[in-house]
């Protein structure tokens, strides 16, 4: 049985959909104002593998993963631009989507934008004034009563009064408390703006989430995700919202995933050690990026380093180099009973733990160059589709991913044939020399009763 570890309870549980055989998902997606970074690569890959792996478990499962497409980061960059905001907004989303297939990202089910849901987000804010969770200030906002909802604090486990006792906000006197937060802020000149009972504005961050969630997944649903940032304030207010609203549980299942460092230290543009997917993907395959996160627990926090990319796609080409050369049988469907399923199967019921599943892999792949089996090396191609991974044609990943100046694939044959006609005329030097030119450039040769193969390094 699939059990995970929940944010809510602190406890890993076994995993109970409110509908048999269906499986309800919402996670916290962009803010489109800038380029993804790989701590957002982190997120979307984390969830893309649980994903995947409740649909192989015969889940049918509605994933939704949001856009936050109206905030006060968008206005400022568009301001910076000198563009109007959803000129930014329509770019973003290209780019992002462009950095999301690279990363091998399912689709979700549904990608819902904020602005489509505004007049949800009104109604919401309604429900909780009648309700006493809220109120219009004089100023045009309207604020959450935080003191109002009992159950303020249980996601992240801080009290009110601790919460207090630490806060740092400057004394807003609009507020009745200053841990309150904005469901609705009034329009500053030039912004964009929505009509509301309160005048016009645009709804703050927190409602966003309530709003589309529940548009899609209802009132009460299975999973919720998101980085572990995410946690706290934004899910505690999406709790708060959500159950002052409807008056029942919003959420049985709370996912978060863990942070990804940069030499030690948290990722951070202040710090200066912060780097967008398209830098990386500058230098490593967009498989290599998905390997080097899926190869740790979705949980644990993950340093990033040249270094640990480069073991990264070391593995990864261990494992595409086990299927090299091996003409598959069509796939008839995984085999749980197998021993390497079968252990595949109970490390990603454990909390999704595809660290232990890589682990798997790299047994079967070894078990595969022994044997050179086709039968285990389609299982170990389907057990790594379960993660995303090995979905391309090894030659494909070996020969392909030329940065910019190395050696194309049709420089690589040509000098691999200059080789090959140098030793056939017993000029070993000549042939000497030429490996020596693919080695350094980081084509690595393997001569063999067939001919020469190659990879790059």
């Amino acid at each position: 049985m699939l059990s995970l570890y929940n944010t809510l309870t602190r406890q890993k549980e076994a995993f109970k959909p409110i509908e048999p055989g269906k499986v309800s998902m919402y996670v916290c997606g962009m803010t489109v104002y800038d380029l993804c970074h790989i701590g957002h690569a982190r997120m979307l890959a984390a969830f893309d593998v649980i994903y995947r792996w409740l649909k192989t478990s015969g889940y049918d499962v509605t994933y939704v993963r949001n856009i936050t497409d109206i905030e006060d980061k968008i206005i400022k960059r568009a301001l910076e631009r000198g563009i109007t905001p959803d000129q930014l907004v329509e770019d973003t989303i290209a780019d992002m989507r462009q950095d999301a297939a690279a990363l091998g990202l399912l689709p979700p089910t549904h990608e819902p934008r904020a602005t489509h849901h505004v007049g949800g987000m009104i109604a919401l804010i309604e429900q909780l004034i009648a309700n006493g969770k809220a109120y219009p200030a004089a100023n045009g906002d309207v604020y959450y009563a935080v003191r109002e909802f009992e159950g303020y604090g249980k996601l992240s486990g801080r009290t009110l009064d601790k919460l207090r006792a630490g806060e740092r906000v400057e004394v807003d006197p609009n507020k009745r408390d200053p841990l309150d937060f904005v469901l609705w802020k009034a329009a500053k000149p030039g912004e964009p703006s929505w009509d509301s009972p309160w005048g016009k504005g645009r709804p703050g961050w927190h409602i966003e989430c309530s709003v589309m969630s529940c548009h899609h997944l209802g009132e009460h649903f299975d999973i919720h995700g998101g980085g572990e940032d995410l946690q706290f304030p934004h899910h505690e207010n999406e709790i708060a919202q959500s159950e002052g609203a409807h008056g029942h549980q919003y959420v049985n299942y709370w996912l978060h995933n863990g942070f990804i460092n940069v030499d030690g230290e948290k990722m951070s543009k202040s710090l200066g050690n912060f780097f967008t997917i398209r830098d990386v993907l500058q230098h490593f395959d967009g498989e290599v990026i998905r390997f080097f996160i899926v190869r740790s627990h979705y949980r644990s926090p993950v340093n990033y380093t040249d270094g640990i990319l480069n073991d990264a796609k070391h593995g990864l080409t261990r494992l595409y180099t086990a299927l090299r050369g091996i003409e598959l049988p069509a796939s008839a469907g995984i085999d749980w009973n197998n021993a390497y399923a079968a252990r595949f199967k109970a490390a990603m019921d454990d909390d999704f733990n595809s660290s232990e599943a890589v682990a798997v892999l790299f047994e079967l792949a070894g078990e595969v160059n022994k044997s050179r089996d086709p039968q285990l090396a389609r299982l170990l191609k389907d057990l790594a589709g379960a993660l995303g991974l090995l979905e391309r044609d090894p030659e494909a990943f070996l020969k392909g991913g030329a940065g910019e100046g190395e050696l194309s694939a049709e420089q690589v044959e040509g000098l691999i044939q200059a080789r090959k006609d140098a030793r056939a005329a017993k000029n070993w030097a000549e042939s000497d020399r030429i490996r020596d030119e693919l080695t350094a450039k980081g084509i690595v040769l393997e001569d063999g009763a067939g001919g020469t193969i190659w990879r790059r390094a």
